[in-house]
């Protein structure tokens, strides 16, 4: 199986300037993305998709493929991961010859565990064509959650009883951000991975599953991963 990991990686950040480059432990956020997925099998190859020479020139030296700058097109608020992705599948297949997936990383998910990318590759493979994505418990349970009608708090979710105990809520889980792998056909088809054909990769752990787009989610990443040297 060949599989293309993607990592998309703006210069622009509006709530975090210079995320992508900023130092995070010992190395720079992009890099802890290229790295848990270099060298692992089935992962022909790892492309970094910016429009940043500095971002590029860093993922270089850590051993990504950086074959262009992005477009302009693409490096606009308006433009989409599934965008991005389509652009740099069409280039890699044309230049390489077909692949099986494209695993696409968010660098501001610094903290995944090969375990769990394993974990999705392998499901990916017994139920290709499809798509995986990775999801975590919700910090927040939906039944917890309101809505304000007037000045009368409604339960967001109908039926929710704030009576009832919290250990017999049903299990409730977010899309994480941490991991997407999906077969080029449904990417182009049907350009979301959010279609008929997406089954959940459920990653627990606070720490596998921060998002890093403000600065307390810097702060955030940067106690976890102290704590963690710690143990």
């Amino acid at each position: 199986m060949k599989i293309l990991a993607l990592i998309p990686a703006r210069g622009g950040s509006k709530r975090l300037p210079g995320k992508n480059t900023k130092i995070l432990g010992e190395k720079p956020l992009i890099v802890w993305s290229i790295d848990v997925v270099k060298g692992l099998p089935n992962i022909c190859d790892v492309l970094v998709s910016t429009d940043a020479p500095d971002i590029s020139a860093i993922a270089s030296n850590a051993g990504a493929l950086v074959p262009w700058l992005r477009p302009k097109y693409l490096s606009d608020d308006n433009a989409t991961s599934v965008d991005v992705a389509l652009h740099a599948l069409n280039w890699y297949e044309e230049a390489n010859g077909p692949v099986d997936g494209i695993l696409l990383l968010q660098p501001t998910s610094p903290f995944r565990r090969v375990e769990d990318i394993t974990r999705g590759i392998n499901l990916f493979a017994n139920r290709k064509p499809c798509a995986i994505v990775g999801v975590s418990p919700a910090s927040q349970h939906p039944f917890l959650c309101l809505k304000i009608e007037g000045q009368r708090p409604i339960p967001y979710v109908e039926g929710a009883d704030f009576a009832m105990r919290s250990q017999d809520f049903p299990k409730a889980y977010v899309v994480s951000g941490a991991f997407y792998l999906i077969s080029p056909s449904i990417l182009r088809y049907a350009k979301t991975f959010y279609g008929d054909y997406w089954m959940p990769l459920i990653i627990n752990g606070i720490m596998q599953n921060i998002d890093i787009d403000t600065l307390d989610d810097w702060y955030m990443a940067e106690y976890y991963l102290t704590k963690n040297n710690e143990i």
